[in-house]
């Protein structure tokens, strides 16, 4: 029997038929045995790669021939976008066998929610953060509702994976296999990462150790046709966007809501059809831009990272990249946007802003060229986690057993790590209260979480407080500085918000609402937040650029070209083919250039009494101690070792962005935050190098 055969006859006659798919992708084919045969697997592939066919077609068969009931099949992705774009097309799959998927989100109705529950579908596509509102929730019957699953299946696991939210799945899925009574079978689909084995292992939770499968074919070689061009300013983007590749379908990323607004703005400007996606902008507006975009044909639609997870916007011909992408997966998943059609290649068109973004670009582009892939690595010690968990079991529950509460968890390890330290500090601290040998909600968890009938306690992540933007009765989107909201002195407050420019007419301050209406105004676009820092193997391919390497298969324009090579005669006394540089300046002043990343200088800067406190920690180099001889510095690094290096001190300010942390004890959550802060591994490399001395 071939693989195709060991599907049901109906899903055969309809991939067939109604698709009219000559044949499966290679990797469908070799998804088939480990899905029927119920191990955990991960599919790898890139965008457009037929990940959700190659789980989705195998688990109806097996819904079919062993007679599941109920809902089944949890299909959990990171973005509800995602899931708006995922539902009909696995529905449509569902009916070839009279089955069923519907979405359970922020998005859905509360009508839609009942009608979920009186006829609960096959596949349920969520996210973590409604899977857990689910099992708190008094209006669900969450022992019914999860008494029939049986896989979970997690998209773009990576990008789960490599944050708290990856954590509080996995936890939130150790609670559903206690409700379920059985362990669930996991399958993660995952764009390329540096090191599927690792990922595999975490996905499967507790259940460790339990027979597995990796399906990652071999991938084709990719012609993709990348470019490097410095424009030097977001206008200089937005003409060279309006007048490359006219006539074509054009997806712009670029690294902020604030920079998609202005360059949308300088676009529309241009009379260039403009759509834009972000996730400032309201469902209602996302899905009229995804839509029209879909159905266009000269147009661009300008996205920050919420189109980068396999949202289907229709053929694209070109991606362009405003500025640097900040991993080379990130970069691979925006690639793989195009060249789906044949005949067509994968494309990318990078357009820097300034010279710190093209040495960025290139620098990535020279580890892409490497064949180099980030490993995903999940966040150290999730303890503020645990300590919601533990809450969210209470409230669950209505009490959870002080001696028990780890039957819910099944061993996994960060709960079995933190979990009984954590609970005796939520008792004594009286976030739980207890009664003989039973645990319930107290008054601290009250006041800390309970606003809103705990939908604090939802989502592990910080969002900053916004204000909700109304043009009528329409929501436009939101706006996350209060500053642009503030009356100064009769001057017009104008927005800039899904590409087009609002006129503020009133502030409800309470609410947090804000009502506008259209203007021919110059607007602003502002939110608050800030990105991190490089990795050292970014900076790292940063220095081989700056040490004379293009990126093999790269095109870099006139402009790129010499902009790069003013880079090199300008950075010339930061760069060492052997190590780091020690640089001494007319001034005296010493600059260490580790060239290592942010994490790693974070380390170093606290281990080293030879570096200066008081600097702006950055990528690539840092300052040490005023007048310190240049060669007495160079001796004590010679004598600095891996095993002296310390964790980052941690600001108290740094605590609020570690959610829950009010319900950790102090030295577990300020050892929590500094183990994520800084990078050993990288400062003990930069350790062992050699140092250049250079003085001028």
């Amino acid at each position: 029997m071939s693989t195709f055969e060991q599907l049901h006859p109906v899903v055969q006659h309809h991939v067939v038929n109604t698709l009219q798919w000559p044949a499966l992708r290679p990797l469908q084919e070799e998804a088939i045995r480990p899905v029927l045969d119920g191990v955990d697997c991960l599919l790898l592939a890139p965008t457009a790669g037929g990940k959700t066919e190659a789980a989705v077609l195998p688990l109806l068969t097996r819904m079919a021939r062993e007679g599941w009931t109920g809902t089944s099949v949890l299909y959990v992705c990171p973005l509800r976008a995602l899931l708006n774009n995922l539902q009909p097309r696995i529905d449509d799959y569902a009916r070839w066998l009279g089955r069923s998927a519907r979405y359970w989100h922020g998005d859905a109705g509360q009508a839609a929610r009942r009608q979920t529950q009186l006829q609960r579908p096959d596949f349920l596509l969520t996210t973590p953060e409604s899977l857990e509102s689910m099992l708190v929730s008094r209006s669900v019957d969450s022992r019914r509702f999860f008494a029939d699953v049986r896989v979970v299946v997690v998209d773009e696991v990576h990008a789960f994976a490599g944050d708290d939210r990856g954590w509080h799945l996995l936890h939130v899925l150790e609670r559903i296999t206690e409700l379920a009574g059985r362990p669930l079978q996991r399958i993660g689909l995952s764009a390329t990462v540096g090191n599927p084995d690792e990922l595999l292992t975490w996905l499967q939770g507790a259940k460790e150790g339990a027979p597995r499968h990796l399906v990652a074919p071999a991938a084709a070689a990719l012609d993709g046709d990348v470019q490097l061009d410095y424009v030097g300013s977001i206008q200089g983007a937005a003409t060279v966007v309006s007048q490359l590749h006219r006539g074509e379908k054009r997806l712009v990323f670029v690294d902020s809501r604030r920079r998609a607004e202005e360059l949308g703005a300088a676009l529309r400007a241009r009379d260039v059809d403009t759509y834009l996606s972000h996730s400032s902008l309201s469902a209602v507006e996302r899905r009229r831009s995804e839509r029209a975009f879909a159905e266009a044909r000269d147009c661009v639609i300008v996205a920050t990272s919420t189109l980068e997870l396999g949202i289907d916007v229709g053929d694209l011909d070109r991606v362009i990249q405003i500025g640097a992408a900040r991993t080379v997966a990130s970069f691979l998943q925006r690639l793989g946007r195009t060249g789906r059609r044949p005949g067509t290649s994968r494309n990318c068109l990078f357009l820097t802003l300034d010279e710190d973004q093209t040495l960025q670009a290139a620098g990535l582009l020279a580890k892409w060229a490497e064949g180099w892939v980030e490993p995903i690595e999940p966040p150290f010690a999730p303890r503020h986690v645990v300590a919601q968990q533990l809450l969210a079991l209470a409230l669950q529950e209505n009490t959870l057993g002080t001696t028990t509460w780890p039957d819910w968890w099944h061993g996994i390890a960060p709960m079995a790590a933190d979990g009984a330290e954590i609970l005796d500090h939520l008792i004594e601290e009286g976030f739980l209260d207890t009664d003989g040998g039973l645990a319930f909600i107290g008054p601290a968890a009250e006041r800390h979480f309970g606003r809103r009938h705990f939908m604090e306690l939802m989502a592990v992540f910080t969002a900053a407080p916004e204000f909700t933007v109304f043009a009528g009765r329409e929501e436009i989107g939101s706006v996350g500085d209060d500053t642009l909201l503030a009356d100064t002195l009769g001057t017009p407050r104008v927005l800039l918000l899904a590409g087009r420019a609002w006129l503020v007419t009133h502030v409800d301050w309470k609410r947090r609402r804000c009502y506008v209406e259209s203007t021919d105004l110059p607007g602003q676009a502002k939110w608050s937040g800030q990105a991190g820092g490089l990795s050292f193997e970014i900076t790292r391919g940063m220095r081989e650029v700056l040490l004379g390497t293009d990126p093999p298969g790269v095109i870099l324009s006139k402009r790129a070209t010499a902009m790069l090579g003013q880079l090199r005669e300008h950075d010339g006394n930061t760069i060492n083919c052997h190590g780091t540089v020690l640089h001494q300046s007319a001034d005296g002043d010493v600059h260490w250039w580790t060239w290592a990343g942010a994490a790693a200088n974070r380390t170093l800067h606290a281990s080293l009494d030879i570096v200066d406190p008081k600097q702006r920690l950055g990528d690539r180099v840092l300052r040490l101690r005023h007048g310190i001889d240049l060669h007495e510095a160079a001796a004590q690094l010679r004598e600095s070792k891996a095993a002296d290096l310390v964790d980052p001190p941690v600001n108290p300010f740094a605590l609020r962005g570690l959610k829950f942390s009010a319900a950790l004890p102090e030295s577990l959550a300020v050892d929590t935050v500094a183990r994520r802060l800084g990078d050993k591994y990288g400062a003990s490399l930069v350790l062992q190098e050699d140092r250049a001395i250079i003085r001028e």
